[in-house]
């Protein structure tokens, strides 16, 4: 199994991601993953971008609970602040039952 290089801010928000969709883990599949370092004057850290495919029975329901009200959520990360969640599109049904969901997500230093 290949691993990816991933900071402590993504593990973190890719951790509570799938505690927030409610299902075990081995049904959420994470298929793109993209960081990069940002900054302001104030504040640094990470731009993420991320992929997440969710498979098996209940899939729809638990995307749903995934991403609904998620840009106004509070998605604990120890150490960091997700300042900014939001999904890309909208979750898309794939043809074998699986839903795929992307977001896009600004995390701080905290």
């Amino acid at each position: 199994m290949m691993r990816l290089a991933m900071s402590q801010a993504g593990s973190g928000l890719l951790r509570a991601l799938v505690r927030r969709a409610g299902i075990p883990r081995d049904r959420i599949l994470l298929t793109n993953w993209h960081s990069t370092d940002w900054q302001s004057l104030t504040f640094t850290g990470e731009r993420h971008e991320l992929t997440l495919r969710i498979a098996g029975p209940g899939s729809h329901e638990a995307a749903t609970r995934l991403s609904d009200g998620i840009e106004d959520a509070e998605i604990p990360i120890p150490g960091y602040v997700v300042a900014d969640i939001a999904l890309r599109g909208h979750p898309k049904m794939e043809d074998d039952g699986s839903v795929l969901i992307e977001f896009e997500a600004l995390t701080v230093a905290d």
